[in-house]
């Protein structure tokens, strides 16, 4: 595994994006460099986040400041708002808020910063709602949009922006990366990266949870495995019972200690009855966590797809005649079979129709049918 030099701090945690690290350092130290507004894109789990919070730190502290630089990177600098949301789309609500403290001056540091993560989570509406801001913000304040590509964003936010698109890491650095964040043995860490295509996150849990990585070999080999309309619908409603669970996995603990949270600031004791005026606050909360699992289940099920069009990938390659370079590795004598099995027209309409799967998931189809009907295209090479 090549060995990879990080970056000064605070940009240490940024892995595999020295010409984006350069750029945004280059910001900091020329004026004549600087803009006032920043869109990074990139694929999911290349760092878009990592990297705004990091620039923002070295905005807000002076050089050498590492005190106000830790502060910033922890999320307690008064001078720094993040919206991230884990609901399906960003709010206008939210987008008023954010702009309205985007015209106070900074209190401590050298800039107000504004961090939007998921930006591509914005409507036409509320995307206007930021134009006016990005157009004239006070002389103090930047903006740093994040987003998987910039045509996710609408042109007019596009062209009020300065871009930096974040390069892909290979399957070494990113491996390197989680060695060294996780201590996890060198081989685990090369499969995680490689099995999660180079997504950061994803890699590090896939390396340090071993259930998840059987999850996901049960999941691929039960729809390599699948035979029929019987086993269609059996394997669709296994992967959506999966999702749910891991969404709910993640998100009920958190849910209960926002509620308790709520409740001991209103001063209601655990099992007290909730009083009318406070009830409103509770569906509220109740209304936002809803939101978050139902996004949850819908990444969960993205993923899922994602590691399928892997599969089908592979199985591509192999009726190429290439062999090297396979993501699933640990599949290679079934994927070999399918592979000999189906003609490529075949598997090309599967890849086809998983695309198709994810768009549709993405406007509110019902998970259970999107699935159902793509795993009876895998299985009978026909789209029902």
């Amino acid at each position: 595994m090549p060995a990879t030099v990080p970056a000064p701090f605070p940009w240490t945690d940024v892995w595999g994006q020295d010409a984006a690290v350069a750029a945004l350092r280059t910001a900091v130290e020329n004026p004549a460099a600087m803009s006032h507004a920043w869109l990074i894109t990139g694929p999911p789990g290349s760092g878009r986040s990592t990297l705004a919070t990091a620039f923002a730190a070295s905005l807000i502290a002076g050089p050498g400041d590492e005190q106000t630089m830790h502060q910033v990177l922890a999320g307690t600098h008064p001078d720094v708002t993040v919206l991230r949301t884990e609901k399906v789309i960003i709010s206008i609500a939210e987008a008023r808020a954010l702009v309205e403290r985007s015209y106070f001056g900074p209190s401590s540091g050298r800039y107000r910063v504004i961090v939007v993560e998921d930006a591509d989570r914005m409507t036409e509406r509320t995307s206007n709602v930021l134009l006016k801001a990005l157009e004239e913000p006070p002389e103090q304040t930047v903006w740093i949009l994040c987003a998987p590509s910039e045509a996710d964003l609408l042109p007019t936010i596009r062209s009020r922006v300065r871009s930096l698109r974040l390069r892909e890491p290979d399957v070494a650095s990113v491996a390197e990366l989680i060695v060294r964040r996780t201590g996890a043995d060198p081989a685990v860490a090369e499969q995680a990266a490689r099995l999660a295509q180079r997504h950061i996150g994803m890699a590090q849990r896939l390396a340090t949870d071993e259930s998840a990585r059987a999850r996901r070999e049960h999941t691929m080999r039960a729809v390599l495995g699948a035979r029929g309309v019987s086993d269609a619908v059996e394997v669709a409603a296994q992967i959506v019972q999966a999702a749910t669970e891991d969404a709910k996995a993640l998100t009920a603990e958190r849910d209960d200690a926002e509620r308790r949270a709520l409740l001991h600031t209103v001063g209601i004791a655990e099992g007290q009855a909730v009083p009318p005026a406070v009830r409103s606050q509770i569906n509220a909360l109740e209304e936002e966590q809803k939101q978050r699992a139902k996004r949850s289940v819908r990444d969960g099920l993205d993923r899922v797809l994602t590691d399928l069009q892997s599969l089908f990938r592979d199985v591509v390659m192999l009726q190429f005649g290439r062999d090297d370079g396979l993501i699933n590795q640990e599949l290679a004598a079934e994927l070999a079979a399918v592979a000999e099995a189906w003609p490529p027209e075949r598997t090309l309409v599967v890849l086809d129709h998983l695309a198709e799967t994810r768009e549709s998931l993405e406007r509110n189809v019902a998970p259970a049918l999107a699935l159902e009907s793509l795993l009876v295209t895998v299985t009978s090479g026909r789209r029902p």
